[in-house]
């Protein structure tokens, strides 16, 4: 494992705290692109690697079997496959035949969302979508986790935007992605940099399993104490009768706007929106800042229009825009039990929408829900509020590291923080 000594954590430390965080990216990237034309050997990113193409047909998805990469699932970091699309064995080995993706290689997005790329660090078996390139770096001559790094530096992201092409999407060709030019440096250099920079990758990686831990923990207690009724106290609470079903004594079933209220959110063309620290959420989640908060926190919100099924809990300010619902009036449960009773209630089946699917709030409205008893809701809260603010301090924390490493990224590719020196435990990735 890649370790970082405690001399370099102290350096990096003293580096980014006299660093101005609030660079012109332009001026930034200029005297990177200035640094590196000057400075750094430079070499096509075919000399340096072999580009396996995907088969460009879409494939019939199954419900389970081998995942399936497309452009949707590549972001930057590791490679995710939690949710990716299953195609079966025969799908799989026809989508293979030319090559199959293995630890350090990176997959890299051609058409739409272009230029995206995430590294290979699992050994679980996947085949590549449309619209994907594999790129498997020479080991002799490349670092993969280098590589990577370097597709996702300024330097590199200019030229890809430089050639990209299309009239309906834009989309950079396999020619285009062969000649791009990678800093080449020594392999002891590369390694120490792709030491540094997977550090923060794996710290990342580790918070988001933490964050998804915590996550799975409040949905099976909601589930256990409002599916299951299996609350404290449930084996000396009776069950009684109601519309729906079986509920515990004390607890109601009663139209969704006696428990809360939905409104329509607010109109703010991107024209007018302001770069603060109010975030702004659209029916998919956060969608950029405005220096005005119209709803107050905690707050619950869901698609109104355009995409629907997601339900976003929100525990600061903000500004909830036209396409979404949010929750105007927690009547009579909490806003934690309010996000996972409309998360529960599968909203995007409600659609009332022909060309663009829409969520009528009435209909929501109207239907027929378990409102437990004060009390019970209050012990939830008290056993998922802390989870809650557990997974709040994990995402801030990978915040910071996302901006110190892309802080770091540009520095350490173009020259500008000199490894060579530095005492570096570091290991060629496979």
């Amino acid at each position: 494992m890649r370790i970082i000594t405690k001399r370099i954590v102290i350096l990096f430390g003293i580096i980014i705290l006299n660093t101005n965080l609030e660079l012109n990216k332009s001026s930034l990237s200029q005297r990177i692109e200035i640094q590196m034309k000057n400075k750094l050997k430079k070499v096509p990113l075919a000399d340096v690697s072999v580009l396996y193409d995907s088969l460009h047909q879409t494939p019939q998805y199954s419900e389970n079997g081998y995942p399936m990469v497309r452009v949707t699932d590549i972001k930057l970091g590791y490679l995710d496959l939690a949710k990716t699309k299953k195609v079966d064995e025969s799908i799989y080995r026809e989508f293979t035949k030319k090559y199959k993706p293995q630890i350090g290689d990176v997959v890299f997005s051609q058409v739409g969302a272009y230029g995206n790329s995430s590294y290979v660090n699992k050994t679980k078996a996947f085949c590549l979508g449309q619209n994907i390139v594999c790129i498997s770096p020479k080991q002799q001559l490349l670092n993969s986790f280098y590589l990577y790094s370097c597709l996702n530096s300024p330097f590199v992201k200019q030229q890809i935007d430089a050639c990209v092409g299309g009239s309906s999407q834009p989309t950079i060709s396999l020619r285009n992605i062969n000649t791009l030019q990678i800093p080449y440096l020594s392999l002891s250099i590369q390694n120490k940099i792709a030491a540094i920079l997977s550090n923060y990758d794996r710290l990342i990686e580790n918070n988001t399993r933490r964050i998804e831990i915590l996550e799975e923990m409040a949905r099976s207690l909601y589930d256990e104490w409002f599916v299951k009724f299996r609350f404290p106290g449930y084996e000396q609470t009776k069950m009684v009768d109601s519309e729906l079903e079986l509920i515990p004594e004390g607890w109601e079933v009663n139209r969704l706007d006696n428990a809360l209220i939905l409104q329509r959110g607010f109109d703010l063309p991107t024209k007018q929106r302001q770069e603060s620290n109010v975030p702004v959420y659209a029916s998919t989640g956060v969608t950029g800042t405005h220096n005005e908060a119209k709803v107050k926190a905690p707050g619950v919100v869901t698609g109104r229009s355009g995409s629907l099924g997601t339900v976003i809990y929100i525990d600061e300010d903000f500004w909830a825009l036209n396409t979404t619902l949010w929750v105007k009036e927690f009547r009579r449960v909490t806003p934690l039990y309010a996000f996972y009773l409309l998360s529960n209630l599968r909203l995007e089946q409600f659609n009332s929408g022909a060309a663009v699917p829409t969520l009528n709030r009435n209909d929501v409205h109207s239907l027929q829900v378990v409102i437990p008893s004060h009390l019970v809701l209050e012990q939830f809260n008290c056993f998922v509020k802390p989870l809650f603010a557990m997974k709040k301090n994990l995402q801030t924390r990978n915040v910071n590291l996302r901006k110190t490493r892309d802080l770091l990224l540009p520095k350490l590719i173009s020259g500008e923080i000199d490894v060579e020196n530095l005492d570096i435990e570091t290991e060629i990735a496979a």
